[in-house]
C-alpha cells in the first residue's frame, strides 16, 4: 500500500549500491527523494530512477548547506562511502573512506541544523573494524549521529549483484544488498539508536 506522506528525503550516495537500489523503493513507499550524487554524469540515471538529481560533493559545504536548504528534507539518509572499484584497493582508500565517515558526515550534520534540523540516519558497518583511522572514523560517525538524536544502520557485509561479494557470500555478519535497501527504507521511522542490519 503506497503511502502518501510526501516526506521528502535527502540521500546522500544516492549512485551507490545501496543507494541505487534506495531510490526506487522510498519512491514506491511515496517519500520525495533527492538524490545527492558528486558525479554530473550519474544524474540522468538517478532521474530515470525517480530521484531529483543533486549534484554535490560533501565536502563542498557552501554548496551542500545550500542543496539541503534547497531541497527541504524531513529526513537525511546518508549512505556515504569512499571505496574503490577492485576490492584489494580498499586498505589504501581507508583515509578516504575515513574522511568520507567524519569531515563528510559532519558537513551534512551541520547542513541538516541549519535547516531545521531533519532526521538523520547513517551507514556503518556491523563488523569490528582493525585499530585505525576507519575504526575511528566509525566510532566518531555513530557518536556524531547519536547525539542529534539520528540512527545508525549498521549494516553487514553487502553481498548480491553490484556488491564486493557477487559470487560469493561473505562471512558474517552479512547482508543480501536488496534485503538491506528494504530495511532501510522501513526504519526511516526507527527511533534514535544503532540499528543493526544483518540477514
Amino acid at each position: 500500500m503506497p503511502s502518501t506522506h510526501h516526506q521528502r528525503v535527502f540521500l546522500a550516495g544516492a549512485s551507490g549500491v545501496i543507494g541505487l537500489r534506495l531510490i526506487p523503493l522510498l519512491v514506491k513507499a511515496g517519500y520525495v527523494v533527492g538524490g545527492m550524487t558528486r558525479s554530473a554524469g550519474k544524474a540522468e540515471q538517478l532521474r530515470e530512477l525517480g530521484a531529483e538529481p543533486i549534484v554535490c560533493d560533501v565536502f563542498d559545504r557552501d554548496a551542500l548547506m545550500e542543496a539541503v536548504r534547497d531541497f527541504a528534507p524531513h529526513v537525511i539518509l546518508n549512505e556515504l562511502t569512499d571505496l574503490p572499484d577492485d576490492v584489494a584497493s580498499i586498505g589504501i582508500h581507508a583515509q578516504r573512506n575515513a574522511r568520507i565517515r567524519t569531515e563528510g558526515n559532519q558537513n551534512l550534520i551541520d547542513a541538516a541544523r541549519q535547516s531545521g534540523s531533519p532526521r538523520i540516519l547513517a551507514q556503518t558497518v556491523a563488523w569490528q573494524l582493525p585499530e585505525g583511522p576507519d575504526a575511528q572514523a566509525v566510532l566518531e560517525l555513530e557518536r556524531s549521529v547519536l547525539a542529534e538524536g539520528g540512527v545508525v544502520l549498521s549494516y553487514g557485509q553487502f553481498y548480491g549483484p553490484g556488491t564486493y561479494n557477487e559470487d560469493q557470500t561473505p562471512a558474517d555478519p552479512r547482508v543480501q544488498i536488496d534485503r538491506a535497501a528494504e530495511r532501510t527504507v522501513e526504519l526511516l521511522d526507527a527511533p534514535s539508536g544503532v540499528i543493526v542490519i544483518t540477514d
